[in-house]
This record gives structure tokens, C-alpha cells and sequence, in this order.
């Protein structure tokens, strides 16, 4: 059994953060606590706390192809959830050996320098989930 530790963001996809960002600071007031450009996921990311965990706005960059369409196909919305793993390696190791696909073979480094790896959603019941460290 992967060891989950807790749930570390909900993944919220935007066109724009730019245009967006306002909506979630200032009129819900979550405060806002890191924004990055992720270039190994070609994706612009902004943190935004809501006290006991995070959303991630999560916007395509050129290139970018799974956001990109998950935009085109569904629209804004919730992307994926994230849980934090005490081993991301392991969890990963453990996935493949019970049968699952993991999008990585390894994990790979995401926003905030945190190993990740996914879990596409024909496996999860319908939910893109990302494991991170």
C-alpha cells in the first residue's frame, strides 16, 4: 500500500492565469504563495493557499500538449488532485508492480522542485491523480 501523507493540491486549469488569478485572490482571498514557470512540463503554475492545502492554476505554455487539450475538450476546471507520498520512487516502484501505468517510468521534478508522477485516469475511477513528494 502506497503511504500517502496528505492531500497536497487540487489542479485547476486556466487559460490565462493572468486571468484568473484575480478571481481566486481577490474576491475568495486565498493568498497567493508561489508562481513559477515548470519548463520540464512546459506549464506556468501559481500556489494560492487556502489555509490547509493548496490550488494549483495550472496554465499551458507553447507546446504544452496535455492541458492544452484537456482545455480544448472540457474547458477550465479541475484538472487533477495531488497527493504527497513519504517516497515518491517507491510509490511509483509499487504502482507498476500491482498492474498500474504510471505517465512516468521515473518520477519526474514539478513545480516547487517536487518529484511527481500521474496516474492516468482510465485507472483512477475517472480522476487524474498526481503523487508527489
Amino acid at each position: 500500500m502506497i503511504q500517502t501523507t496528505k492531500l497536497a493540491h487540487i489542479g485547476i486549469a486556466v487559460k490565462s492565469i493572468a486571468g484568473s488569478i484575480g478571481f481566486f485572490r481577490d474576491i475568495l482571498g486565498l493568498q497567493v504563495l508561489a508562481m513559477e514557470d515548470v519548463p520540464v512540463m512546459k506549464a506556468r503554475v501559481a500556489k494560492l493557499s487556502t489555509g490547509n492545502t493548496v490550488i494549483e492554476l495550472i496554465e499551458p505554455l507553447p507546446g504544452e500538449q496535455t492541458v492544452t487539450k484537456f482545455l480544448d475538450t472540457r474547458g477550465e476546471g479541475i484538472h487533477h488532485i495531488c497527493l504527497e507520498v513519504a517516497d515518491i520512487k517507491l510509490a511509483t516502484d509499487e504502482l507498476i508492480k500491482k498492474g498500474y501505468h504510471p505517465v512516468y517510468d521515473e518520477p519526474k521534478t514539478g513545480a516547487g522542485g517536487h518529484k511527481v508522477n500521474f496516474l492516468f485516469p482510465k485507472e483512477t475511477h475517472g480522476v487524474l491523480i498526481e503523487l508527489s513528494d
